[in-house]
C-alpha cells in the first residue's frame, strides 16, 4: 500500500491544498475525471467540517489527511481533527444539517461524502475530535 499523511493548519485556504494534494497523490492510478471530482468533494467537505465545526475556525489547530491506495486501486482516506466532536452523528448525517446555521451553509455534506464513497464511517467523541474514514474503489486503469 502506498500512503501519505499530511497535517496542516485549520485555515480555510488550506482546504484547496488538501484537495489538490489528494488528487496529485492518486494520479498514478489514472482516475477518471468523475472519480477525481468525487475525491475532491469528499476531501473538501471533510476538511471544511474539521475547520468550521471541529475547531470553530481556530486557525491554530491541525487537520490531518491520511490517504493511501493498494495495487487494486482501493483508496482509503481519513480526515481527522482533535476538536469539538459530534454529539449526534445520526443527526449530522441528515441532509442540510449544520451545527453552524449562522454561517448560512447548506449542511455538513455527510450525505454527499457517503454517496461518493464505497465505505463511509464517522468516528467522533465529544471534546476529543472526529475522523471521517472513506474507502473508494477506483476503476482499473487500462
Amino acid at each position: 500500500m502506498n500512503k501519505v499523511t499530511l497535517k496542516f493548519k485549520s485555515r480555510m485556504e488550506n482546504e484547496s491544498f488538501a484537495r489538490i494534494t489528494a488528487c496529485a497523490f492518486l494520479s498514478p492510478l489514472n482516475p477518471t475525471i468523475e472519480e477525481m471530482m468525487e475525491i475532491k468533494t469528499i476531501v473538501s467537505e471533510a476538511v471544511t467540517n474539521a475547520i468550521l465545526h471541529g475547531y470553530d475556525s481556530n486557525p491554530n489547530k491541525l487537520v490531518k489527511l491520511e490517504i493511501g491506495y493498494d495495487d487494486n486501486g482501493c483508496v482509503t482516506m481519513i480526515i481527522s481533527d482533535s476538536g469539538n466532536g459530534i454529539e449526534d452523528i445520526r443527526q449530522a448525517m441528515e441532509p442540510l444539517y449544520t451545527s453552524k446555521a449562522e454561517l448560512e451553509r447548506s449542511g455538513m455534506g455527510m450525505t454527499i461524502m457517503q454517496t461518493f464513497s464505497d465505505s463511509f464511517d464517522v468516528i467522533s467523541r465529544l471534546k476529543e475530535g472526529t475522523s471521517v474514514v472513506v474507502q473508494k474503489q477506483l476503476q482499473k486503469s487500462k
